[in-house]
């Protein structure tokens, strides 16, 4: 399988809700956890979203690095797509002074138990680790529920900068498409 490429539900160039400070966000495309009442269910079919390169990616995020201060990697799942994900991370690191926060439903044990875990780990400021779950309900510090742990792998950040990204954002963009982001979103019925 060729690893250059990272299937995408969506690439947002810059996001005030997903992270310390103003960040880019790539939200992956395809998800096997199943964690009840999860905000993007549409994330989770593994043949959706586009196959994107990571060539077109890095071009992106070269492009917006003097006017963003992150990049933020959620899902879907994330580490279900590991090594275009360590190829990603890798070259953020080494051609762009992005921070780097992953989101994901694995737990840290089980994110340690991962072959790749401690390269993937080397390349990250912060990881939000653990399954949503419903019923621990919590929406802040960037965690959907209360379960979920927070791990600082640099000195970049603590939890005050977590604490003080808002807790959901709408974006109306260029084409008039309303996009609704954040660890607790809004949800509109009609």
């Amino acid at each position: 399988m060729d690893h250059s490429f990272l299937r995408l539900h969506q690439f947002l160039p810059k996001s005030r809700a997903n992270g310390p400070g103003l960040r880019a966000v790539l939200w992956v495309q395809g998800c096997s956890l199943g964690c009840a009442g999860c905000f993007n269910p549409q994330t989770h079919a593994f043949e959706g979203g586009e196959l994107v390169s990571i060539d077109s990616l890095m071009t992106q995020l070269v492009a917006l690095q003097d006017s963003i201060e992150g990049l933020t990697l959620s899902g879907g799942e994330p580490l279900q797509q590991r090594l275009p994900l360590l190829k990603l991370l890798r070259r953020v690191r080494q051609e762009t002074h992005l921070t780097t926060l992953l989101l994901s439903g694995f737990t840290w044990a089980e994110i340690q138990q991962m072959p790749e875990a401690a390269e993937l780990l080397a390349y990250l400021d912060v990881l939000i680790a653990g399954r949503y779950e419903a019923g621990q309900h919590l929406a802040r510090d960037l965690r959907g529920s209360a379960n979920k742990t927070v791990h600082f792998l640099t000195p970049r950040y603590n939890l005050s900068d977590l604490q003080a990204a808002p807790a959901a954002e709408v974006i109306i963009t260029t084409t008039g498409e309303v996009l609704v982001s954040g660890i607790d979103p809004p949800r509109w019925t009609r």
